[in-house]
């Protein structure tokens, strides 16, 4: 077994050259401008110390470069993770702070206990199972309350609530409070961000800037703004008394420890770090699957699973956050010309030092700013065409989508994507429990057989053959044996019934045990069962059986075969 299957940075690491480092340096000069600040911001959503947020962006880092297999995912802390986080600690930090970063940690840990094994076993296929629209209708719903989060922060009130209802009834209660000058700054913030992230990149080209520079200079416009509003505040003008700020950040790299073994703790946090990691894995996996399909690389799902959960155990013992790959990171770092996992290296690096320099500047940054940096990366998240699209399409996806989204938003993240995942997984469970059967006939001059509903087809009036559209196993095999038991009281003269399998990928006991009951009831009625067009695998499962040797009919290569058989073929002629 080759070590660089599980190592990936030995695959790129013995073929490292300087124009790489060059590229990957400069991306994460541009990723950590970015990660400064969303970091700070995403701890303060989590309801952890700012700090928090930069320890977060470190180690772990440094672990997803080594064990990932993307060129370009940016991981680090998240706004929905951090929000799902700040849901499930809370009952925790309300007794104290510390106990609420214990909490914290904790999280991490479960979250990357749960990933790690997950891609150990080699599981990545189980995200297949959480269908699109309750992953967009989580992520809008979950966008929607965290920019509503930030709202009293943005006003310069303290009001809270557990939803979005209660909320918005604190903020309307605190209307008169709002203080003036955090108000309009922040006001200010989310115009000139909103714009620049919008506008930035093209009016800089318009002026003559390189496309490259113009989109790597439009992407610090955070960093520049956060820079000016800790001047700003340093100025200490009068008119900005009362202008919240984050305050006193420890200096230095975080010390590396254990998580509390609290058995209380982990036994009570294990369901929402069970969903984090969920919702970060897919959020994850998205971006770096798009990412890679720009560039023609190969992702290896259950690595990435490896790979994530590893680097939660790394914020974990480094006192931080649970992470995840990060969308709009993950783009800039793409576009900032990152070759190889590296750039998070660097980039690690770079945060490692702006925890060691610049603590003392960042504890005078205004929370206002922070809020704002928050409102505008997760409002460019919100997907409301997602609505349309999915009535469209399905109105049990929508009916998924809508819960997802009422029960996130009105009750509580953790229920939101527990109502979604468990709606869907019932949903196809049903599905699958009804699979499409049609009876088919001979499409005349022709060899083909379709469905007599959709199309002009020859049938044989003495012969019906049912198609089934799906592999038999134990939870649809009945509904098989209620349409036979259907079609034969319905009509009286049947001699034959042919069950056509060309779409019949796979069989269990459970079905062959339905097929052979099915036998018997036609042989009572000397109706012929027989079976066309049945598969390799199919067809080696049936031969080991008892009903291979007791049925009352015969299997055909094709349903053609069937037909002539049966001398039902069309009188059309070939």
């Amino acid at each position: 077994m080759k070590l660089d299957r599980y190592l990936p940075i030995l695959r790129w690491w013995r073929h490292y050259q300087r124009q790489q480092a060059m590229h990957d340096g400069m991306a994460a000069v541009i990723v950590t401008f970015m990660l400064v600040p969303q970091a700070l911001a995403y701890a303060v959503l989590a309801g952890l110390p700012a700090q928090v947020g930069l320890y977060a962006s470190m180690l772990p880092l440094v672990v997803y470069a080594v064990l990932g297999s993307s060129s370009t995912l940016a991981v680090g802390p998240v706004a929905v993770a951090a929000l799902m986080t700040a849901t499930a600690i809370a009952p925790f930090a309300a007794q104290s702070a510390a106990l609420g970063m214990q909490a914290a940690v904790i999280l991490a840990a479960i979250s990357g206990v749960f990933l790690t094994a997950a891609g150990v076993l080699r599981l990545g296929f189980l995200a297949n199972f959480l269908s699109y629209p309750v992953i967009a209708g989580f992520m809008t719903a979950a966008s929607l309350l965290i920019a509503s989060c930030q709202v009293p922060v943005l006003l310069g009130i303290a009001a809270t609530g557990d939803n979005l209802w209660q909320l918005w009834q604190g903020i309307f209660q605190h209307a008169g409070q709002w203080h003036a000058a955090t108000a309009t700054l922040s006001v200010l913030a989310i115009i000139l961000l909103t714009l620049t992230r919008r506008f930035g990149r093209t009016m800089l080209e318009r002026m003559g800037w390189h496309a490259y520079w113009a989109a790597m200079f439009s992407r610090t416009v955070p960093a520049l703004l956060v820079m000016a509003s800790i001047v700003l505040m340093r100025l200490q003008l009068p008119s900005l008394e009362g202008v919240k700020v984050l305050g006193n950040i420890p200096a230095g790299l975080p010390t590396l420890s254990l998580p509390s073994l609290d058995a209380a703790l982990w036994q009570a946090l294990w369901m929402p770090a069970l969903l984090i990691s969920i919702v970060g894995y897919v959020e994850s996996i998205s971006v770096a699957q798009n990412l890679a399909m720009k560039r023609r690389e190969r992702l290896d799902p259950d690595q990435e699973l490896l790979a994530l959960g590893c680097a939660n155990l790394a914020a974990a013992l480094s006192h931080g956050q649970p992470v995840t790959g990060g969308v709009a990171r993950s783009v800039v770092n793409m576009d900032a010309g990152a070759q190889t996992p590296a750039a998070g290296l660097f980039t690690a690096i770079g945060m490692g030092l702006a925890t060691l320099l610049l603590t003392g500047w960042l504890s005078d940054l205004p929370r206002y700013m922070l809020a704002a940096t928050i409102v505008v990366a997760v409002l460019s998240v919100i997907d409301l065409k997602v609505f349309a699209a999915t009535w469209q399409r399905s109105r049990s996806d929508f009916l998924a989508l809508m819960l997802t989204v009422l029960m996130t938003l009105f009750v509580n993240v953790e229920s939101g994507i527990s109502a979604g995942v468990g709606l869907s997984i019932a949903m196809h469970l049903y599905r699958s429990s009804r699979p499409h059967i049609a009876i088919v006939g001979q499409v005349p001059g022709t060899q083909h057989f379709r469905n007599v509903e959709r199309h002009a087809v020859d049938v044989c009036p003495d012969v019906v053959t049912l198609r089934v559209d799906e592999s038999l196993f134990f939870a649809n095999a009945r509904y098989l044996e209620q349409k036979v038991l259907e079609i034969v009281a319905s009509q009286a003269g049947i001699k034959h019934l042919v069950l056509m399998c060309s779409a019949v990928n796979a069989i269990d006991s459970s079905a062959m045990e339905v097929l052979q009951e099915i036998n018997s009831y036609l042989s009572r009625l000397n109706i012929g069962f027989h079976f066309s067009e049945v598969k390799g695998p199919v067809m080696d499962k049936l031969q080991h059986t008892p009903l291979a040797q007791q049925l009352n009919g015969h299997i055909y290569l094709t349903q053609y075969q069937a037909y002539e058989a049966l001398s039902c073929v069309s009188s059309h002629g070939i």
